[in-house]
């Protein structure tokens, strides 16, 4: 049986020229170069097609999370180990790729029906657009949720709940999305404080009837018109501190934080070439992956797809590739 915590990093098996060509034609650009970019970009490659790969970090979010452990085919690994491994294989195939800032692109469509990249000082053409930019978290920007990023402050409950087990831990957010990943912990955490700055919660109603629910069962308690100031601990968290007294006192212990204080989808780019949006801000799309332009894909997390995880993207990212490739057989 092999040692199932050795350390196993696959490199590029082939060695591809990755430089971007000006002067092409491309089958296919993706925006974005997170595991959901990535992962297009090596199925758009394996469809034969030519393909260029924009971005600014390789791996996008998941590289700067801490452990990763609902990815299938890893029990438990790092998330930037698994960026790097997801990028190897794409650069196992031949892709172009390009480091650059997302922010400062934009995308025209000709009458021809050609898209063309707007770099700062270069110019892409492709046949089609795979737009995979994904989302901001919004932070608190208290002292400590940086110190403890990964060690107790964390922004997803899917991937981190299992850090939490038997632990007392707070959800800071009154919004539906902190409801409803408050709700999730409580089949993990000992107990949940759900930490709002505003009078009331807002969730939808399928999350308010079962939040009730988990409070009458003294799972969660609601803290509201309350805000955190900072968070304290030596090597993890152990407590938060409030701008007023709860209870008699303006400290909590707590074991950990998730903060859901809402998503900046990064979707300027797309409502620049007119691509809908809904009123969060994110790409719509079918369950092609398609949008209202043709030839224009969106993938991950920017999408108004409602689960926000790396595999889904990676989902989505091949959807797009298959359908792209489709498109362009017809089409040119």
């Amino acid at each position: 049986m092999p040692n199932t915590k050795e350390e196993i990093i696959f490199e590029p098996r082939n060695n591809y020229n990755h430089e971007p060509n000006e002067s092409i034609l491309y089958d296919v650009i993706i925006i974005g170069t997170g595991v959901a970019g990535l992962a297009s970009g090596m199925y758009a490659a394996r469809l034969g097609l030519k393909t260029l790969v924009i971005g600014e970090v390789p791996g996008g979010t998941i590289a700067l999370t801490g452990t990763v452990e609902n990815y299938p085919g890893f029990v438990s690994i790092d998330g930037q180990k698994l960026a790097q491994l997801i990028e190897n294989h794409a650069m196992d195939y031949d892709v172009d790729i390009l480091t650059d800032i997302v922010e400062k692109i934009s995308v025209k469509k000709s009458e021809k029906e050609i898209f063309t990249v707007h770099l700062e000082k270069k110019a892409f053409n492709s046949k089609t657009i795979i737009f995979a930019t994904g989302t901001k978290v919004k932070k608190l920007g208290v002292p400590g949720e940086k110190e403890f990023f990964g060690k107790g402050v964390y922004y997803c409950a899917l991937c981190d709940a299992n850090h939490v087990k038997n632990k007392i831990i707070a959800v800071i957010g009154g919004g539906d999305s902190a409801v409803k990943e408050a709700n999730l912990l409580t089949g993990y955490a000992k107990k949940i404080y759900i930490i709002n700055n505003e009078e009331e919660l807002h969730p939808e109603f399928s999350n308010s009837k079962k939040l009730q629910e988990n409070i009458q069962k003294n799972k969660i308690e609601v803290i509201n018109s309350i805000e955190v100031k900072e968070i304290k601990g030596k090597d993890s968290v152990e407590k938060v501190v409030f701008n007023k007294p709860y209870k008699g006192s303006t400290e909590l212990k707590l074991e950990g934080v998730f903060i859901y204080i809402g998503l900046t989808p990064l979707s300027k780019l797309a409502d620049d070439i007119k691509v809908n949006l809904n009123a969060k801000g994110e790409v719509i799309i079918n369950q092609r992956s398609e949008t209202n332009i043709p030839g224009f894909y969106a993938i991950g997390d920017v999408t108004n797809t409602e689960w926000k995880q790396a595999i889904i993207g990676v989902s989505q990212g091949v959807t797009a590739a298959y359908y792209a490739h489709e498109y362009i057989n017809k089409y040119f």
